[in-house]
């Protein structure tokens, strides 16, 4: 039986499901927000991409091919067509009838049927117009005040604040630090999404100077949370650990 990897503790470490505990069944589906939804987790993380039609789907790559077979561009696709796609059984590799892509309504609505957070990754840049009208379905499902928005894309998290100048929002980064990155969330009144191994004690001790918190991702070793929990780390995000 698949289970979770279990810390003695986690302290004030909040804990995050990535793809919705992609360790425990596929990614980014409905059996992984359950999964995650009846366990430990704090949060819920998903990846959204804006369809054809402007609808909001949840995946990560930009293509089907990695988790269906389907080699078919997402943003370049209508949802019904890619919902219509079955997902590939991680286990397994054969593609499973109750796997599909899932719609945004969908995955907040079990982050709020399990008392989840929705941490939310808007994927690629994306017009303010379509950064809006994700803010506004999750605002009218009643959860954004318990939704947290990350993205790669600075310009995302500009249009987020323009709709709510309060909304939580994560600045993801990767291995590579830019120098100014605390003045950079300094200013904007960001917090951090980093890249588990980027993470350092004089970063983090500076961000939670400016009041900044900070996630890392994706930690998937024991031995290695509870190093960043000792660290002082504040959220971790993982496919595994609870």
């Amino acid at each position: 039986m698949i289970d979770t990897k279990k810390l003695k503790s986690h302290g004030h470490t909040k804990m995050v499901a990535h793809m919705g505990a992609k360790g425990l069944e596929t990614e980014n589906t409905i059996a992984a927000y359950i999964a995650s939804g009846n366990r430990s987790y704090w949060g819920i993380e998903t990846d959204v991409h804006v369809t054809k039609d402007k609808k909001i789907i949840a995946t990560h790559d930009d293509n089907a091919k990695r988790v269906s077979g389907v080699d078919i561009v997402i943003e370049e696709s209508d949802f019904d067509t890619l919902r219509a796609i079955p997902l590939y059984d991680m286990e397994t590799g054969k593609t499973r009838v109750d796997l599909h892509m899932p719609s945004l309504a969908e995955y907040i609505g079990i982050c709020k049927k399990y008392g989840k957070i929705a941490v939310l990754e808007l994927k690629n840049r994306m017009p303010d117009e379509d950064v809006y009208a994700i803010y506004d379905e999750i605002a009218e499902l009643g959860y954004i005040e318990e939704t947290v928005f990350i993205s790669f894309s600075i310009e995302n998290l500009h249009a987020i604040r323009k709709k709510n100048p309060e909304q939580k929002v994560q600045f993801l980064i990767g291995a590579k630090v830019p120098e100014d990155l605390v003045d950079i969330l300094a200013k904007y009144k960001y917090d951090l999404d980093i890249y588990y191994k980027a993470v350092t004690k004089e970063l983090l001790d500076k961000c939670h100077e400016i009041g900044a918190v900070v996630n890392v991702w994706t930690v998937d070793e024991v031995a290695d949370a509870e190093k960043l929990i000792d660290m002082g780390i504040d959220y971790i995000t993982t496919n595994i650990i609870e």
